[in-house]
């Protein structure tokens, strides 16, 4: 098992991605630490499902825009385990709104959570790695929305791209201490909060995807997988694609994109 004896750290746990990344940890030999918002009934969800496999499984709440309560997640964390092999960024917002629609609040909250909650999860995560000397992986979800601009998602993609910098700046600042840092950046995946902006969701995204489909939240574990254990050990600063390929071709779905920017107004 890749992650055998490790101990892993998924943020936005409770549901989509994060879930799904945090039960297949599990099942590669991690012991998780489930972070969550607002679902706490996912998130005990995902953890019952973890201590079935055998593994332990620790659910804290953190509203990651707010560096305090990163803070006491962490020190929640460190009371539970002895050390911390991988942090996995995933939670974010994606905070639909037109350009002109963009209000302070709305800015605030996605780049928040999304930018400064990696920065400080990544911050808190490589000082117990430190102390530790662990050799650890730090692991940021991203969106391939900070690659390709997609029209009412101005605050998200702006928060994604400074994740793709950050990626670069913390791999040189971490890699004399062995710790790596990379991300990788999905494509329309079928998640609760995709489906519900859009019922037509498979269909109208996946007509722009080369490949002819949108992703399952499955799909996204082999990358993470990868990036966090040790058959990516001299793998660090690095942004990968999973996309099927819309980067290169860049086709947006007009109609989705402003309608779902109405739904959340």
């Amino acid at each position: 098992m890749r992650l055998s004896g490790k101990t892993v750290l998924v943020t936005g746990a409770s549901k989509g991605i994060g879930r799904t990344l945090a039960l297949a940890c599990a099942r590669e030999g991690a012991d998780v630490i489930l972070n969550y918002n607002s679902d706490r009934a996912g998130a005990d969800a995902a953890a019952k499902e973890i201590r079935t496999l055998g593994r332990q499984a620790l659910v804290v709440r953190a509203d990651l825009s707010k560096v305090a309560q990163i803070t006491r997640m962490f020190a929640a964390a460190r009371k539970a385990f002895p050390r911390l092999d991988v942090l996995i960024n995933n939670a974010g917002l994606t905070g639909w709104a037109s350009f002109f629609d963009t209000t302070e609040e709305k800015w605030d909250v996605v780049l928040d959570t999304n930018l400064k909650g990696t920065f400080f999860c990544s911050l808190a995560a490589a000082r117990w790695m430190r102390e530790t000397k662990t050799a650890g992986s730090i692991v940021n979800v991203s969106t391939q929305c900070a690659e390709l601009a997609v029209k009412n998602l101005v605050a998200y993609g702006t928060s994604k791209a400074g994740i793709h910098g950050m990626t670069k700046q913390l791999a040189i600042e971490l890699a004399p201490l062995g710790i790596r840092v990379n991300t990788f950046a999905p494509g329309p995946v079928n998640v609760d909060r995709n489906l519900k902006d859009d019922p037509d969701y498979r269909d109208v995204w996946g007509a722009m995807i080369p490949l002819g489909r949108t992703a399952e939240a499955e799909e996204m574990i082999g990358p993470a997988l990868f990036l966090a254990s040790s058959e990516s050990s001299y793998v660090t600063g690095q942004t990968l694609f999973v996309d099927g390929g819309w980067t290169v071709q860049g086709m947006v779905p007009a109609s989705n994109v402003e309608k779902a920017a109405r739904k959340n107004k």
